[in-house]
């Protein structure tokens, strides 16, 4: 009909070319080139390259420990390399010093990376490393897609965009469905896409801002099967909305970047949260679009933790979900990983059990031994772990590990450690070693409560005798025992001589015969062996006393004893 007002053609190529032209006159690269800089990698047949890249929005979540954890692994045991990009689009959310923090918690626990960003800058042949950092090498595949007809740019006010740009994020951030139910904004988009080449020039001479949108080809109710590596085979629908590439700032938003990223850093394996599931059409889209080879997706299953009997989320305001808490605490980062590869696969434990002296990067670590329904968050369960690995420690590693940790969180502690390294090395060596080392602690913030008592400036009392003892023998067991304790004795000849104070007084040096004939005796030996434990070390339960006795020496035993036995 006459007058009627002509449309962009998407399907003319000479018209799209003249928009690409239009909406990025400065973009001289052509997507060819930008392969060229960036060639595929020559690594060793059946090597992963993976990465991690995180936002720079706050603290290392634990949950964001296991796609790190795994993408080391599978990096690493296939000889191929490992990244940490940071996604920094989002100028908004950016928290100050966020990215250095996490850097600095990752490598506390030993996560190497080979590429990427580092403390010390950037290191690597595919960067920049940082999203923020990458906007002409995104702006070179925006305008591809307008070129061939595959997104268009909405001229918007501000508030129209924050408007369709709130709609995009519940949209991805829906878990429950595969779509946002968003009909209205639908219809708005595709109303969006009915525009002129005069009105699109007339919009930027005027100076006003634009999104860049996919032109999606997606049915929703069509679905594709899809196979991910931890979920197995599943059906994903097409995407049919035209969800934001670029925001107006030219900065592109995480679906866009992320492909453009992990196609030119040239990513085997994506190992990302179950969450992201609902945006994975979006990506299917994108790479298809792109020419890009689809990388292969792991969609790990999200921490539970138990609260009132029922499973939830571990959200990051519960305790132990920020990962500067476990430092904080003072638990090893070898001990955390540790843990953490216990959660991640399920045949680890029974390697563990066959394997004690082997760290847990000599794991054969196995994506088909990982969690489909979620793995659950268990302090306990990481406290029983520590004190494991920790009771395998050599006293030299234990007193290392408490003393820098005890410079960050304890100033007291280690200047009682570093005093005399030698003395609480000597501590730190009591049960060490054999088949049946002790496991007193399992975290370093435990360590002065362990070893408290062999400071005077620790020392107290914490604990009271049996109800019903006689104190008259306690004060006769204290003052002959101090005049008997000599530190040369062996270990023999000291039991005797605990015995040997206890007798006289009624307590039975034979255990058998207490046993059997209980009411012939005021108690036994452990009795004495209890009054002179408390006296000591304050409490009724301690490591050997025999060994806590020598590093002690004869005059502290005896002053010890002898004020214990003042006060009573």
């Amino acid at each position: 009909m006459t007058g009627e007002k002509e449309y962009f053609d998407f399907d003319d190529i000479g018209a799209c070319a003249e928009l690409a032209e239009l909406l990025f006159p400065g973009v001289k690269e052509s997507p060819e080139e930008c392969e060229g800089r960036f060639p595929e990698r020559k690594l060793p047949e059946g090597a992963k390259v993976t990465r991690f890249a995180p936002s720079p929005t706050g603290f290392l979540h634990f949950g964001g420990l296991f796609p790190t954890t795994v993408g080391e692994r599978l990096a690493h045991q296939s000889g191929g390399v490992f990244i940490l990009r940071i996604e920094d689009t989002d100028a908004k959310r950016e928290v100050e010093g966020a990215a250095e923090s996490l850097i600095n918690t990752l490598s506390y626990y030993g996560i190497k990376f080979d590429e990427g960003v580092t403390a010390e800058g950037e290191k690597g042949d595919y960067g920049p490393y940082r999203q923020s950092m990458r906007a002409a090498i995104y702006h070179v595949y925006a305008k591809k897609l307008v070129a061939e007809g595959k997104a268009y740019p909405c001229f918007s006010t501000d508030e129209e965009l924050e408007k369709l740009n709130s709609a995009d994020k519940k949209a991805e951030l829906k878990e429950k469905d595969w779509h946002f139910d968003a009909e209205a904004v639908k219809r708005e988009l595709l109303e969006r896409r009915r525009f002129t080449l005069e009105e699109v020039k007339s919009s930027l001479a005027a100076g006003e801002k634009f999104v860049l949108r996919i032109r999606a080809d997606g049915d929703s109710d069509k679905k594709h099967p899809f196979t991910d590596l931890i979920k197995g085979n599943i059906e994903v629908p097409e995407n049919d909305e035209d969800f934001v590439l670029l925001k107006s700032d030219g900065i592109p938003t995480y679906h866009f970047a992320h492909a453009v990223d992990d196609h030119l850093m040239r990513m085997t394996h994506v190992i990302r949260g179950e969450e992201w599931l609902p945006s994975l059409p979006k990506h299917i889209q994108l790479f298809r679009y792109l020419g890009f080879r689809l990388p292969k997706y792991m969609h790990i299953a999200q921490i539970m933790k138990l609260e009132n009997g029922a499973k939830k989320k571990l959200s990051k305001r519960d305790m132990g979900a920020n990962m500067n808490d476990y430092k904080r605490m003072g638990f090893a980062p070898d001990c955390v990983m540790e843990y953490v590869m216990t959660l991640l696969n399920s045949n680890y434990e029974e390697w563990h059990m066959q394997n004690p002296d082997k760290k847990y990067t000599e794991f054969p670590f196995s994506i088909k031994k990982m969690s489909t329904s979620g793995c659950l968050f268990d302090l306990a369960k990481l406290e029983d772990v520590s004190k494991n690995v920790l009771s395998k420690y050599t006293a030299k590693q234990i007193y290392e590990g408490a003393a820098e940790w005890a410079r960050e969180f304890d100033p007291e502690l280690a200047a009682l450690l570093e005093r005399d390294p030698e003395y609480a090395e000597r501590i730190f060596s009591i049960g060490r070693g054999g088949k049946k080392p002790r496991k007193d602690f399992g975290a370093w913030g435990e360590v002065k409560a362990y070893m408290g008592f062999f400071y005077d400036e620790l020392f107290e009392v914490t604990e009271a005798l049996p109800e019903g003892t006689d104190i008259t023998d306690v004060k006769q067991v204290l003052t002959v025992f101090a005049k008997e304790y000599d530190p040369e004795d062996t270990q023999d000849v000291w039991f005797e001589k605990i015995k040997a104070v206890g007798a006289p007084l009624g307590y039975a040096s034979d255990m058998k015969a207490y046993k059997a004939a209980p009411e012939q005796y005021k108690g036994s030996v452990a009795d004495v062996s209890a009054f002179l434990r408390l006296a000591v070390t304050g409490r009724l339960s301690s490591p050997d006393m025999y060994e806590v006795m020598r590093i002690m020496g004869k005059e502290r035993v005896a002053g010890r004893l002898s004020a214990f036995a003042g006060k009573l």
